[in-house]
């Protein structure tokens, strides 16, 4: 559901199944200090692109990476900050010329049940992994309309397709991203833009460590048990998740040298599994009443 090892990048000319572009191309990553992004940056240079590489703390994310190759550029970029993503995006355009992929990585997670988030907490939430990648989408989209080319990815969720206990806050922004994307798509497929849903299963990133699971601020005592049974085995998946982000990172870079990249793309055995429970699920629920809801049209 969430999103180190050796890093082998797939050749980008080797995919045997779909044609391919081979040229290099200028990507920008939101969220590169860490994780998924990180290994997306990393893989995305060694594969000889240029990388627009973002995060809240530009010193991180530069002690993150070592690039000596002059195709790397850091930039300070808070996904709920209009000004440094704009300064961000004018900065890409300056040094590189124009931006090819945009990788909405970046993202939080609040835990808990939905009664003890505050509303502050949810709307945080939302702000993040919602908001975010619309505001820096929406400040690269003119620069990919221009160039008639693009490719635009959201890095979802399982928790875009399914619901989860502990996970209504997480949840909602990550649906919420899904029907935007399968939206934006429709829209911005005229200008020759591709965009991909990337739905991680469990990744071993940091998302689950203590510094990053924001927990509910309020306490509801009818839901007192199961927190104090639900909560340890939540925080001990933390660095015992079993998807490798370097693996997710090379396949990417394979999924973006296409010709026509999927509109989503289930990274992980466990998020397929709960792709084919969700649609099994919705057929079922579909039949159960398919009389019924066919009945109410006007006669």
């Amino acid at each position: 559901m969430y999103s180190s090892a050796v890093l082998l990048p797939l050749p980008l000319c080797c995919n045997l199944k779909h044609n391919t572009v081979k040229e290099s191309k200028v990507w920008l990553i939101t969220g590169a200090g860490s994780g998924i992004g990180l290994q997306i940056a990393k893989a995305a240079l060694t594969a000889g692109n240029k990388v627009v590489a973002t995060g809240r703390d530009a010193s991180k994310v530069t002690k993150a990476i070592d690039d000596s190759t002059g195709n790397l550029l850091v930039v300070k970029m808070d996904v709920t900050n209009p000004k440094e993503i704009n300064t961000g995006v004018n900065s890409a355009i300056e040094k590189f010329g124009t931006i090819d992929v945009l990788v909405n990585n970046a993202g939080n997670f609040y835990a808990g049940f939905f009664e003890e988030l505050s509303q502050g907490q949810v709307e945080r939430q939302i702000a993040t992994n919602l908001f975010g990648p619309m505001n820096v989408t929406r400040a690269v989209l003119p620069v990919m309309r221009k160039s008639k080319s693009g490719h635009i990815i959201s890095i979802s969720s399982t928790a875009g397709l399914v619901g989860y206990e502990l996970c209504t806050a997480y949840a909602a922004s990550k649906f919420g991203l899904e029907g935007w994307m399968e939206s934006l798509q429709i829209e911005v497929a005229p200008f020759g833009i591709h965009t991909t849903i990337v739905e991680p299963g469990f990744f071993r990133t940091n998302l689950l460590e203590p510094s990053s699971t924001i927990w509910s601020e309020n306490q509801v005592g009818d839901y007192a048990a199961r927190i104090a049974a639900l909560r340890p085995g939540w925080e001990s998946m933390s660095g015992q998740q079993g998807g490798d982000p370097a693996k997710l990172a090379a396949a990417l870079l394979k999924i973006t040298s296409e010709n026509t990249p999927p509109k989503r793309w289930m990274a992980g055995a466990d998020s397929i599994a709960e792709a084919e429970r969700k649609a099994n699920e919705l057929q079922e629920q579909a039949d159960a009443y398919r009389a019924l809801s066919s009945s109410l049209a006007y006669e």
